[in-house]
């Protein structure tokens, strides 16, 4: 995973994970965007908005500085850098419940990381952070579902998947 963030310039984009999503710090205090930190890489973090719209982003200071947001995800105390600031990262880790060998990822159903996908940069890289079972032949889609380029899985390592012509410029 440090090497999807390895190269390039620009920040990385990471979710906070909780409780038994990979990435997560389980036992220990350390999650995947802290691991990051530590590398080097800035980290913006996202911040679920009061309405249903794109997430807003800050920038990730390590481990003792999320809080439990309104929806009792991890949120970041610092400054909102707003919706665009996604634009930037050159990766975008985000959460999954499941991703298929197409990329079609499933998400929880509020809908903020589809509404954020499509704002991103060319030549972005998006991953999931995936558990071994949770990569499966095919997952339900809708149209509006922006797929990722990439899983991250604790025995494969990274593996690249296809990229629909219509979102080759964003894998």
């Amino acid at each position: 995973m440090i090497s999807l963030a390895s190269g390039g310039t620009g920040p990385v984009g990471c979710y906070l994970p909780t409780g038994s999503e990979p990435g997560a710090a389980g036992s220990g205090s350390v999650t995947v965007a802290d691991l990051l930190l530590d590398a080097g890489h800035e980290v913006l973090v996202p911040v679920v908005p009061a309405e249903p719209e794109p997430l807003d982003w800050a920038r990730h200071t390590g481990p003792g500085g999320p809080v439990r947001g309104p929806l009792g995800v991890p949120e970041p105390t610092g400054d909102r850098l707003g919706a665009d600031a996604v634009r930037q990262v050159r990766l975008l880790l985000v959460p999954a419940l499941a991703v298929d060998r197409r990329g079609r990822r499933l998400g929880r159903g509020g809908g903020y990381y589809d509404r954020t996908l499509p704002l991103l940069g060319t030549g972005t890289t998006t991953a999931a952070l995936l558990h071994d079972d949770e990569f499966l032949d095919e997952v339900p889609a809708e149209p509006h579902d922006a797929p990722v380029g990439a899983v991250v899985l604790p025995r494969a390592g990274t593996v690249r998947l296809p990229v629909p012509a219509s979102t080759r410029e964003r894998t």
